[in-house]
């Protein structure tokens, strides 16, 4: 074994077979946290802006973009997802196509967005998962081509000054790992890479919505869920990652979510009334273990953005961050949940939502 290979064998990060090398990459992206606010690179994000008397200022608003490495490894459901101009599925044009994206993304002022490597449901919501969209093999090992789409993605965002909070499991798709330990391995592989990769410009959310009934492994369920909180964490040190967890719609994390996360993830899914946000808000902070640390919406399928009462005001009246979901429908007209995805701002929802992130940031 030679010098290269021993390197390569010590980093112990397994990609369909294969060990990656650990050659870590100069960043320039760098995510921190000050109490309850977010900054990049040493800087406070938003800096010294206000909106309506709000503070803008060490927040993060962001949008559900979970889609950005999506492929159907399942041949029966894989052609509802073709372009109407090809009439074929194809995942690298997807990425590309969302990677060209982004700078107008950043251009109005989104700094953050999720993506997930077992992505979320291509139809918006979804009963049944027949299809298989996943970045890890049974195992827990991960696979080399959803890995190269991301690192497209990540690559892009460090390159732009952006945050991507990387989700890990998603119910629906969890029961492709084959036990427990498959799903420790398949976090435990997907920091090693994160690290070796050097992204600093990252957040983990373990499981989406750890409380949905659908997920099969206990620890992703809220009791343990904790567990790979902190797993992921000890093994992140280096680049210092921020870990958490989320819940459904409505629902205030438990405390002990609170406590071991280094922000509080939160979804308004099914909040129609406004200040039901803000009383969501609230209550987090009134949990026992809370210590200052950022709040995040990062999923709300409510809009009204032409209105003065809406969920993205209200947590930004409640010093929030807010994350824009858009479900759609797989025509490559709207949304940005359903593939195939037209990543621009092609449609007058995503436009009020962009148009309103400008005006709040100042962008």
């Amino acid at each position: 074994m030679n010098r290269r290979q021993f390197l390569a064998a010590s980093a112990g990060v397994v990609c369909a077979g294969r060990v990656l090398a650990a050659e870590p990459p100069k960043r320039q992206t760098i995510l921190g946290i000050d109490k309850d606010r977010f900054l990049i690179n040493d800087k406070l994000t938003y800096a010294g802006r206000t909106f309506r008397d709000k503070k803008v200022e060490g927040l993060l608003m962001n949008s559900r973009m979970v889609q950005g490495i999506f492929d159907d490894l399942n041949a029966e459901t894989r052609p509802r997802w073709v372009y109407p101009d090809t009439k074929k599925w194809d995942a690298d044009r997807n990425t590309t196509e969302f990677v060209a994206a982004m700078p107008e993304w950043r251009k109005h002022g989104l700094l953050a967005f999720t993506i997930c490597l077992q992505g979320g449901s291509p139809e918006g919501y979804s009963k049944d998962q027949p299809w298989e969209n996943n970045a890890f093999e049974p195992d827990g090992s991960l696979r080399t081509a959803y890995m190269a789409r991301l690192e497209k993605i990540l690559d892009k965002a460090d390159e732009l000054g952006m945050i991507a909070l990387v989700g890990y499991f998603y119910f629906g798709q969890d029961q492709r790992l084959k036990d427990e330990s498959a799903v420790k391995t398949a976090a435990k592989n997907a920091t090693a890479w994160l690290v070796e990769k050097s992204y600093r410009n990252v957040m983990i959310e373990i499981a989406n919505e750890c409380d949905n009934a659908r997920y099969d492994q206990a620890i992703l369920k809220p009791a343990r869920i904790s567990e790979l909180i902190e797993q992921v964490r000890e093994q992140g040190q280096k680049l210092n990652l921020k870990v958490g967890a989320s819940f459904n719609g409505g629902t205030i994390p438990t405390n002990d979510v609170v406590k071991t996360s280094d922000f509080v993830l939160m979804h308004g899914n099914g909040v129609k009334e406004p200040r039901r946000i803000a009383e969501m808000v609230r209550e987090v902070r009134k949990r026992p273990d809370y210590r200052p640390k950022p709040v995040l919406f990062n999923e709300d399928d409510h809009f009204d953005f032409d209105k003065p009462d809406n969920n993205f005001m209200a947590a930004l009246g409640e010093y929030a961050s807010w994350g824009y979901f858009d479900p759609g429908k797989n025509n490559y007209e709207d949304g940005y949940q359903s593939p195939p995805v037209n990543w621009s701002l092609n449609t007058e929802r995503k436009k009020a939502f962009f148009g309103l992130l400008k005006d709040m940031t100042g962008s």
